[in-house]
């Protein structure tokens, strides 16, 4: 039988051993998936998946898994689709004429066997917003950092009240609007070049669809705290893939 007096310390052990937990009981985004996570062989695509998120959530760059699976732009999949996590060393010349073309199709369809044809929506042109500066998707304090070694903390959570506006940080077009990456909540990814993405976690609701363009500075969701334990807005921003420090973009503080 173990003392009492020991029972604490066992509990405080075992908790620091199992990792945080929160009261949502949902694991924190950095214990789900990071660069340094071992991904599977493949992964059979559900319903609401895009390329897009499998990419974002083994961390891979988007053309070069393509590549590896021969799925040409604009990356079209379907439930049940195997796709193999790897990267290819090259990837397609063929590129979509605008982002936006990019960021309308990658969603998944079940095929249909309607004979009807399809009513085609006008496919909305984004401007090159190379020079556009990163903006703060919310005032507020940097409640976590990232990280980039051992266990990343991929992006950086900044504290809110929840309800309150989300901005993109730059123009783009949503790829990914949904649930389905664990850890993250009600999830945003934005497109801003064929390199460049941006995602926005927790939110409490989401106020732009997939195929959206969006401006700078537009709301984009609500601050909330799903998949999470407080208000706060997870920020992520990867390059060619890779995860880096957003406050590295972002302008200084007052």
């Amino acid at each position: 039988m173990l003392n009492a007096h020991w029972i604490p310390f066992a509990i405080i052990i075992a908790l620091i051993s199992g990792g945080c937990v929160s009261s949502g009981g949902s694991a924190p985004i950095e214990d789900r998936y990071s660069p340094s996570e071992r991904a599977p062989k493949e992964y059979i695509v559900s319903r609401g998946d895009t390329l897009f998120s499998i990419a974002w959530r083994y961390g891979f760059d988007v053309k070069r898994l393509a590549a590896a699976n021969k799925i040409p732009p604009p990356f079209t999949i379907y439930p049940g689709q195997a796709i193999h996590l790897k990267e290819s060393n090259t990837v397609q010349v063929k590129r979509p004429t605008s982002v936006a073309t990019a960021a309308k199709s990658p969603e998944v369809k079940a095929p249909s066997r309607d004979v009807a044809k399809p009513v085609k929506k006008p496919t909305p042109k984004v401007s090159s917003n190379k020079n556009e500066s990163w903006r703060w998707p919310v005032n507020g304090r940097v409640v976590r950092a990232f990280v980039a070694t051992g266990q990343a903390h991929k992006g950086i959570d900044i504290g809110g009240k929840i309800g309150e506006p989300v901005h993109a940080s730059r123009s783009g077009v949503v790829v990914y609007s949904g649930s389905g990456l664990v850890g993250y909540g009600n999830l945003l990814i934005l497109k801003h070049s064929e390199q460049e993405l941006s995602a926005y976690g927790h939110n409490k609701r989401v106020l732009v669809k997939e195929g959206q363009k969006v401006k700078a500075g537009s709301v984009i969701a609500e601050l909330g705290d799903s998949g999470t334990d407080s208000a706060k807005l997870h920020f992520e921003v990867r390059i060619n893939g890779k995860p880096v420090d957003p406050l590295r973009l972002l302008p200084k503080q007052n």
